[in-house]
């Protein structure tokens, strides 16, 4: 096993930051209400949301371009498709960047480049499971130490002097902690398929680091590395504690697991962003599924905690509670965003679980009990030979789901008479699913069919890009897209699995165009002292390829949206909206109220990253990286004139 250490690159000028008053929801000397925004999703509670207004809904058409940075030239080749988030700090935006995931501070007035560091990883990074620039870096500060922490591809955390960009000699060894110690490896696997794209958490002086792993639709094979959440101290890099979300003998949740599943399986990480309550002192995982995502009948059982948002007391990795949102995942629906943690105008102290699946699983966070009834309903079996099915799920009563679940011919495409029963003919090959956890099927079943077609699918619903909570209100504002999911398994002859996603076999398309009706990407607006909902709107116009359509010549389409990750960020004012991943370069300012559309701003290019926002001079700025096929990611940054 190759364990190169990354080493400095360069580094450039230093920077003063300034420092104001500790908040309940930073530990970084600043926060939002200052004008920063000091943290992954703006504070811990993962919020995305800033009191600044001076840009507001009078005159958000007039934002123009204040800089723009291009990471064309960083890394061995540009990277087009960015998905990081920057922070910025007293001035100072700090960010990710690159196919290999350099760090960099800039200057927040004019984008001027001041420090950048720069991993080399060697064989570490080229077998890396989550290369490119990452979701974005944490930053530390007690008095006059600052820290930029990040995880690299190759799966070491860093430790570097926010004013330099040096690695912290104090932390680890030079500034480096290698997270391949102390793994709990796969039998007879010799690859090490671990790694992050997130930044850790950093709470209460622990750093909080969750791992990913290839895709596991169809795993090489039903042994890997487990998923082993870990606190580190933030000064010295010292491991504290360790959370086993696949359990041990002796765990608590290890019976979950029969027939020695618990040993076999691995995954079961936390690839999504955290969240916390430094008061509580409770960091909430978001865990995610085990080995593998269509197949488990080799970890029979409920397979605690995969699956589960899981409260941690971040000083010793002690369990406070944890709540299973899906017993025994077989449709890839990890948990795949930090979890909401927020003080309700009601006088409730909740955590919100926005999920894959559609629903938003509400908690006191004191305590993990239910906000509203969750109750455990019969689900349907299947018949994949060997599998095991738990006979029930939770299902929240409240709220209602945000967007479609389960599938069947009152969601095929109808814009004509002719175009639904050409969907009715194209669907007969296929199972249908009325329920939402509709299992997996055979793509050679007994009853001729190739598979199930089902919502959502396994990107979502939601997805990593989360959700904006304004504290104000208690409103709560999460995208989502809808794109039928083909559950269709079949033998892998290169894997020890018995039953992989199934290849040849696809959702099938209607004159070119989706086999389902729109919208296909919206945002919900719920009201979480109620739990009712608010608004739903259309995340974006009706897409060329769809308007133009010769099936749909002479029909009034509404907008359709489009079926794509947005970034959402909530301010005093707006709800600002873009269109993410493989979407259009506009981004929308709407009324947070009624969830009509202000203003459009055109962008060089698609929103991928998630939008932030911070004041610095006396001016507001709204940031986020754009990026697109052809061209380089670059972060741009608007103002008013």
């Amino acid at each position: 096993m190759t364990r190169a250490k990354p080493v400095i690159s360069s580094f450039i000028m230093s920077v003063g930051i300034l420092i104001f008053t500790q908040t309940a929801w930073s530990q970084s000397g600043t926060d939002v209400y200052a004008g920063d925004w000091p943290d992954y999703g703006g504070d811990m509670g993962a919020q995305r949301y800033s009191p600044l207004d001076q840009i507001n809904a009078e005159n958000v058409d007039s934002l123009e371009i204040a800089w723009r940075f291009s990471t064309e030239n960083i890394g061995p080749t540009p990277e087009s498709n960015a998905t990081f988030t920057p922070l910025e700090v007293g001035g100072v935006i700090y960010t990710t960047v690159g196919a290999t995931r350099n760090v960099v501070a800039l200057d927040a007035t004019n984008g001027q480049l001041l420090w950048i560091w720069r991993p080399q990883e060697g064989e570490r990074f080229d077998a890396a499971p989550r290369k490119g620039s990452g979701r974005g870096l944490s930053f530390w500060r007690d008095g006059d130490e600052k820290r930029i922490l990040m995880t690299t591809p190759g799966f070491f955390l860093v430790s570097l002097d926010a004013d330099t960009g040096i690695p912290d000699p104090n932390f680890g060894d030079n500034g480096i902690v290698d997270m391949f110690d102390g793994l709990r490896l796969g039998d007879g696997r010799t690859d090490v398929d671990i790694g992050s794209s997130m930044p850790p958490f950093v709470m209460n002086g622990v750093a909080v680091v969750g791992p990913a792993h290839r895709v596991s639709m169809r795993p090489p094979s039903k042994f890997n590395v487990k998923g082993d959440v870990r606190g580190f101290d933030v000064r010295t890099g010292e491991m504290l504690w360790t959370f086993r979300v696949i359990p041990q003998r002796g765990d608590i949740g290890y019976e979950s697991w029969q027939n020695g599943g618990a040993e076999i399986s691995g995954n079961g990480g936390v690839w999504a962003p955290m969240s916390g309550d430094p008061e509580l002192g409770h960091v909430y995982l978001p865990t995610e599924s085990a080995t593998g995502d269509r197949f488990g009948a080799d970890r029979p059982g409920n397979n605690l905690f995969t699956n589960s948002l899981v409260a941690l007391d971040i000083k010793t990795g002690e369990r406070q509670w944890h709540f299973q949102l899906i017993h025994h995942d077989i449709w890839d629906w990890d948990n795949p965003s930090a979890a909401i943690v927020a003080d309700l105008p009601n006088g409730r102290k909740i955590v919100a679980q926005v999920t894959k699946q559609s629903w938003v699983y509400t908690f006191d966070r004191v305590t993990g009990e239910p906000i509203w009834p969750i109750e455990e309903l019969p689900v349907p079996a299947g018949d994949v030979p060997r599998e095991w099915y738990s006979p029930t799920q939770p299902f929240p009563t409240k709220p209602a789901p945000f967007d479609r679940q389960g599938f069947t011919e009152d969601d095929l495409i109808d814009f004509t008479p002719e175009l639904r029963g050409l969907g009715l003919e194209a669907i007969q090959r296929f199972r249908l699913s009325p329920n939402v956890y509709a299992p997996p099927s055979l793509a050679d079943a007994a009853d001729g069919t190739v598979g199930t077609l089902a919502l959502p699918d396994a990107i979502g619903g939601a997805n990593w890009e989360g959700s904006a909570m304004d504290p104000e209100t208690g409103i709560l504002y999460i995208p989502s897209r809808t794109n039928v999911s083909l559950l269709s398994v079949a033998k892998d002859e290169n894997s020890d699995v018995d039953f992989s996603q199934s290849y040849g076999v696809r959702v099938p398309r209607i004159r070119g165009l989706p086999l389902v009706k729109p919208p296909y990407g919206r945002v919900t607006a719920i009201d979480m002292n109620s739990g009712d909902h608010v608004f739903q709107v259309a995340n974006a116009d009706t897409p060329d390829n769809i308007a133009n359509n010769p099936a749909l010549e002479g029909l009034d389409i509404p907008r359709t949206g489009v079926a794509t990750r947005s970034g959402l960020l909530v301010t005093k004012t707006l709800l600002f909206v873009g269109e993410g991943v493989g979407g259009g370069p506009t981004l929308r300012a709407l009324d947070k109220q009624s969830g009509d559309i202000i203003a459009e701003i055109d962008l060089p290019n698609a929103q991928t990253g998630v939008p932030m926002t911070y004041e610095h001079d006396g001016k507001q700025y709204l940031v986020m990286v754009v990026s697109g096929r052809g061209s380089a990611a670059e972060i741009v940054a608007y103002t008013l004139p």
